[in-house]
């Protein structure tokens, strides 16, 4: 079962996403942040508490089916911090990206996204996927932030395709949309 759960910021998207799994301990947390300053570390050192200390976690943004092994369940959180790493990484500092970059930046994340979906499916194994739904607010003033919030938008529909079931959660409160 491949489900993407997807929601705004601290919507509860993650503890839903955690609490699919509550009761399993074979399971796999693939972080995709990088701690770059305090705020990401106390960030990620919260993360890391809100979940089970025997999950097995895979810390990445590429080659993500190195994160399989014997475990049956895999939880990735989050495709809006890869997106806005991989995104990064490829554009480095570029301060306009034009459509042919972004196209390039999209294929990267799907491909990497595809490869783990394929993989999980091929062993019969469980995957949740988190991501945010960066479209429900203000157009962005720049040009980079409009860039992400459309990549992201783009990836986030291309990811729920592939997904068997799909979850927006809002104010704590999971819809199942698929």
């Amino acid at each position: 079962m491949i489900t993407l759960v997807t929601g705004g910021a601290r919507s509860g998207k993650s503890t839903f996403a955690e609490n699919i799994y509550k009761n399993k301990e074979d399971v796999v947390y693939i972080a995709t942040s990088k701690i770059w300053d305090k705020e990401m570390e106390e960030r990620v050192k919260l993360h890391k508490l809100s979940r089970p200390s025997y999950w097995r976690t895979y810390e990445g943004n590429y080659n993500l089916i190195d994160a399989i092994d014997k475990e049956k369940y895999y939880l990735l959180d989050c495709i809006t911090v890869m997106t806005s790493n991989i995104m990064f990484d490829i554009s480095q500092d570029a301060e306009y990206i034009d459509y042919k970059l972004q196209e390039k930046i999209e294929d990267t994340i799907i491909e990497e996204i595809e490869k783990l979906i394929k993989e999980i499916r091929s062993k019969d194994y469980d995957l949740v996927l988190v991501t945010n739904e960066v479209g429900y607010s203000i157009v962005p003033e720049h040009h980079i932030s409009r860039v992400f919030r459309d990549i992201q938008g783009r990836i986030n529909q291309k990811v729920a395709s592939l997904c068997d079931q799909v979850y927006l959660v809002a104010c704590g409160l999971p819809v199942k949309l698929k």
